[in-house]
């Protein structure tokens, strides 16, 4: 029937008659069009289950028009549950004729007025400015606003909302109900600074990406939390970010198991929806358990045209929702022209949600009235549709006439409802000029109490005591009377055991698995999620076990203390997606500071898939928006051997996108407190698991959050000499630059006493897994080598200026090296050049001394993939390191 549906407004759709519609198909004529035909009437739904078991093919025929071929058209025969195909069916086909009432009737013209004349007025007084209007799709504020109360009515308390730029500042004042004069404030330009400090410098954004949150009432009285999430200009990109909050939201109302309380709304285009593989990466994820909301309610303003591209051009199949299929949504495509239909759709669409938990698609064919923006000119590559468009009138003047015909409403009646409506524009605009935001936008409510990048805080201890480790990692190496544990899995948990007892050889999973058990101890939640993740792409973590009789599993970090919440600790191996997934465990670490969330890539190498979300979002979010995250990305990272997919997880990206200025020496007297809550993330290459455990605890031992980007080990995670030991990890140790108290930023060499720091000619700055190749070969080396310091550089950026200062100073006379496996063009090299030569200069060394480089050559690929040429270049870099055969820098 939706093949026949008159969906589109301006009538240009031209669509033959599907062949299944046609009774001649069937071998019926127009003879045959008043026989009458049993039905009957066991077990039958929709208007078979009338008790009228006797009908007209005539009468069949023109009840199932009346129901399927109208304004709106339904898609759901592709669902293979007959529960639910019978549930749409008795929706779709018993409902008598809609027949609103009058009140009905007057809220939806009253919605729509405010839709329509939202978008004239901001026309009127900002003529040059930039909008992206909803002119031709206004229908979807009366029909967002009915979703929301019908939600409500079904028992959500609060909804989270994304979408692009298409009629978002529309959403945001009569849906979200962001201030119409703070929204006036912005087209003016005003510009605030963040508590009228600019030291931060925060960079703000175009207005019609900015969010904000509101309670907003019902009418059935009922408040509903909305959260409209900020998002940049790449299409689709936010689709993930609302899923992982709406999750981590149901987390924290105890509702991710039965999906009442809170759900997800996401609004698409027509084109990014279809052309967008963000879109079923995100639906992918919809009936994942540890991913799932219990369904999304999606709603595609299709006005029929991608910026310049005509659908036929754009898609290879015949609606732009047929995504939605391959996730078993039903699709409800609505005339936006006729806004009881659109509000009959959307009330419909929250029913399912609230039924079965399930996603679904509304999809409003409506048009745009102007081009891709209100200065574009969409006659040059649209011409038969614009010339449509110009002479069709609005969906509110045709609405009004509806009501006006009916005589449900007066002229008198809808002239004093429009002038209600132009008199509040015209007030808010009035004093939108003084605007000033009336609290901190960038913290909710849970954020309440941490800083903002303006304000000093204070640095936290991140040891814990070692009865209090030797606890924890007595009850996370303990397995289950009876539970079949591999023999090699039950060698490891042997050895982490052994380890904390002992107090020597702490490995990297196990100071990984200690970190995660201290932060659980103190309450908090941690959730970790990734492809492989569970088991560990290296097979090291084994954070969940499988029975090897029965396939039962267990997680020994569900089980540290009595009466622990199997929820509070969740690991999850993902579906085989960067983009979706990564997107999705941003949106969860938004919505609380008290959690650890990470994601870890299979290798460093893949995280690229994911660059949107890392560019648009975490690099740039806090500045852009005012959000904060603690977010971890776990990157596998190291040369080994294993060729240009497996080596680099392009740190110098990173690095290219750190906002520290490296000309400036910012002030240490503060214990670089300020200098980490300026910079926009922090980024380290973490050597020993000792750092490792600090560095993932104190993401919440203080009072601030970051994202933070690990450049985790491969080979390190059983390398003989990367352990701990149990007093690296102790908080009873006092000097602050021992590992007990908290996360070393640079490890220094310990090899030379102060007698003979003088004597040394080399002082080597490297990072990460290169350190181990380069102590072992000056060992090797023994006297016949240049004396050399190697100092590991922990945390790249923000910059350690003070302890690379004071090794600078350590070593006088020691030429400076900077060591890395990865080619001159990649890795560290170019983010620290300018930055070890603005230590240099503070610390009385000549402009024209140079940085000595040792690494690969510049080069197009990260790594070759040839073992043997591999193992020549790292022993090269390392002489070279040691010796100083190499180019200067």
């Amino acid at each position: 029937g939706h093949f026949a549906a008159k969906l589109d407004p301006l009538g240009l759709w031209e669509r033959p008659g599907h062949i299944t519609l046609d009774p001649a198909l069937y071998g019926f004529t127009e003879e045959d069009m008043d026989r009458e035909f049993f039905l009957g009437t066991w077990r039958m739904s929709g208007f078979l289950s009338e008790e009228r078991p006797v009908q007209t093919l005539r009468q069949i025929i023109s009840r199932l028009e009346e129901a399927y071929c109208g304004t709106i058209g339904f898609e759901y025969m592709h669902i293979p549950d007959r529960e639910r195909c019978n549930w749409l069916r008795e929706r779709i086909e018993s409902q008598k004729a809609k027949g609103y009432s009058k009140e009905k009737k007057k809220a939806i013209l009253d919605r729509l007025m405010w839709s329509e004349h939202f978008e004239t007025f901001c026309s009127n007084k900002f003529t040059a400015a930039k909008r992206f209007g909803l002119e031709g799709g206004e229908s979807i504020i009366p029909g967002m606003k009915s979703l929301l109360d019908r939600s409500a009515e079904n028992g959500v308390e609060s909804v989270v909302i994304g979408m692009a730029h298409r009629g978002r500042l529309n959403v945001l004042g009569n849906v979200v109900r962001k201030p119409l004069r703070q929204i006036f404030n912005e087209f003016l330009g005003k510009n605030h600074s963040v508590d009228g400090d600019d030291s931060w410098g925060g960079s703000g954004d175009v207005k019609y990406h900015l969010g904000t949150s509101f309670d907003r009432p019902t009418v059935s009285g009922k408040r509903i939390h909305l959260s409209l999430l900020a998002n940049p200009s790449h299409l689709e990109a936010v689709n993930p970010v609302v899923c992982g909050k709406t999750r981590a939201k149901q987390y924290y109302a105890n509702d991710d198991r039965t999906f009442d309380k809170v759900m997800g709304v996401q609004v698409h285009g027509d084109g990014s929806f279809a052309g967008q593989g963000v879109c079923f990466e995100t639906m992918h994820m919809s009936e994942l358990p540890e991913y799932t909301t219990g369904g999304s309610i999606h709603v595609v303003v299709n006005n029929q045209v991608a910026f310049t591209t005509d659908p036929k051009f754009s898609r290879s199949s015949p609606y732009c929702t047929d995504l939605a299929k391959a996730v078993g949504a039903p699709v409800f495509h609505v005339n936006a022209d006729d806004p009881e239909a659109v509000v009959a759709a959307c009330e419909l669409a929250a029913d399912w949600r609230s039924k079965f938990k399930s996603d679904v698609v509304l999809d409003l064919v409506c048009y745009r009235r102007h081009g891709h923006n209100e200065i574009d000119e969409p006659s040059f590559t649209q011409p038969q549709m614009y010339a449509q468009i110009k002479n069709h009138p609005s969906t509110l003047q045709l609405y009004k006439n509806r009501l006006l015909e009916e005589g449900t409403l007066t002229q008198a009646e809808v002239d004093q409802m429009e002038a209600a409506v132009l008199k509040v524009l015209n007030e808010e605009f009035d004093i939108s000029s003084d605007y000033e935001a009336e609290k901190k936008d960038w913290l909710s409510s849970n954020w309440d109490g941490l800083m903002a990048p303006t304000e000093q805080s204070k640095v936290l201890n991140t040891g814990v005591a070692s009865d209090t480790l030797k606890t924890i990692a007595s009850a996370m190496t303990k397995l289950p009377e009876g539970f079949s544990v591999h023999r090699g899995i039950k060698r490891v948990y042997d050895a982490r055991r052994k380890a904390i007892e002992t107090g020597e050889g702490i490995d990297w999973a196990t100071a990984e698995a200690l970190a995660f058990g201290t932060i659980l101890a103190e309450g908090n939640h941690v959730r970790l999620s990734g492809q492989d993740v569970e088991r560990g792409t290296f097979s090291h973590r084994h954070a969940l076990l499988h029975d090897q009789k029965t396939g039962e599993r267990y997680v020994p970090l569900d089980n540290l203390f009595p009466g622990q919440d199997d929820r509070q600790f969740t690991v999850s191996n993902s579906s085989l997606s960067e983009f979706g997934v990564l997107g999705f465990e941003l949106g969860y670490s938004m919505e609380s500071p008290n959690q650890l969330v990470l994601w870890e890539a299979q290798f460093g190498d893949f995280a690229n898939t994911a660059q949107v979300i890392i560019d648009q979002f975490i690099s740039s979010g806090e500045s852009k928006w005012l959000r904060q995250t603690g977010l971890v990305m776990l990157l596998p990272h190291g040369y080994d051997g294993q060729g240009p997919e497996h080596s680099s997880a392009r740190m110098e990206r990173y690095l290219q996108m750190s906002d520290e200025h490296p000309d400036v020496i910012p002030d240490m007297d503060m214990d670089n407190r300020m200098q980490l809550q300026h910079a926009n993330w922090q980024i380290v290459n973490c050597t020993t698991p000792a750092n490792y455990f600090h560095v993932l605890r104190r993401q919440l031992h203080r009072q601030f959050r970051k994202p933070l980007i690990v450049f985790s080990p491969k080979a390190l995670l059983r390398h003989p000499m990367a352990k701990s030991n149990i007093n690296e990890f102790d908080d009873e140790v006092g000097d602050c630059e021992l590992q007990g108290t908290r996360f070393k930023r640079l490890i220094y060499d310990r090899k030379y006493g102060a007698a003979e720091e003088p004597d040394v000619k080399r002082l080597i700055l490297c990072s990460g897994k290169v350190y181990y190749d380069l102590a072992e070969m000056r060992e090797n080396n023994g006297d016949d080598a240049p004396k050399s310091a190697i100092a590991r550089v922990e945390q790249l950026s923000p910059f350690p200026f003070d302890l690379v200062m004071r090794e600078l100073k350590r070593y006088p006379n020691a030429e400076v090296v900077w060591c890395q496996e990865e080619p001159m063009n990649m890795g560290p090299f170019a983010h620290m050049q300018p930055r070890l030569r603005t230590a240099m200069r503070a610390v009385g060394r000549p402009e024209s001394e140079l940085i000595t480089y040792a690494g690969r050559s510049p080069a197009a690929s990260p790594a070759t993939g040839f073992l043997a040429k591999h193992v020549v270049e790292q022993e090269q870099l390392c002489t070279d390191a040691l010796t100083g055969r190499t180019a200067n820098g």
